[in-house]
């Protein structure tokens, strides 16, 4: 199967689970609030470029706002995470490593550690933005901190069992 066609069954399925099984669970005192669609850009291709990726990360994320009725919230917050991704996996893995050998960050691609910590600053970002546009103030720094630390450590959690049990295995490009 192309990658291309991975990629929009994978949109779709990803915001089908989001939408009518995850916003179906009721949030822990207004305070989780799982999160999984995001994964979606975080298991793109490499070299989809930056302005792409952006985009992609905000038609996305509006199709999600179209479903649970929060215009631009979402748009806004996979947008972030979209335009950072690039910058952070140039962080984590050097032009020279292998790992960009492969066609998308994985576990497999960058190794557990780097994909976890990956994964963990993006959760965070994304769900920092959102829980501040919500809010649109600090008011109680500790509550706000706390819904952003707990929501994403929910949605890490949610993301590491998705990446256990769907495990992407990976090809190894060669210079064709």
């Amino acid at each position: 199967m192309s990658e291309m066609l991975k990629n929009i069954i994978r949109f779709f399925i990803l915001i089908f689970v989001q939408v009518f099984i995850l916003n179906k669970i009721p949030p822990l005192h207004q305070f989780i609030v799982p999160y999984l669609y995001f994964i979606y850009i975080f298991w793109l291709p490499y070299k989809i470029p930056r302005l792409s990726l952006t985009l992609l990360g905000f038609v996305y994320g509006l199709c999600y706002d179209f479903f649970s009725k929060t215009p631009g919230l979402h748009a806004a917050a996979c947008t972030l995470i979209a335009y950072l991704r690039p910058f952070l996996i140039n962080i984590f893995m050097s032009k020279e490593d292998p790992g960009f050998n492969y066609i998308a960050p994985a576990p497999s691609s960058m190794g557990w550690t780097p994909y976890i910590v990956f994964v963990l600053v993006l959760s965070f970002l994304h769900n920092f933005w959102i829980v501040l546009l919500e809010t649109l103030s600090f008011g109680n720094f500790w509550y706000f901190l706390g819904k952003v630390v707990a929501t994403t450590g929910v949605s890490f959690l949610l993301i590491m069992i998705t990446e256990i049990l769907f495990y992407r295995k990976q090809k190894f490009r060669t210079n064709n």
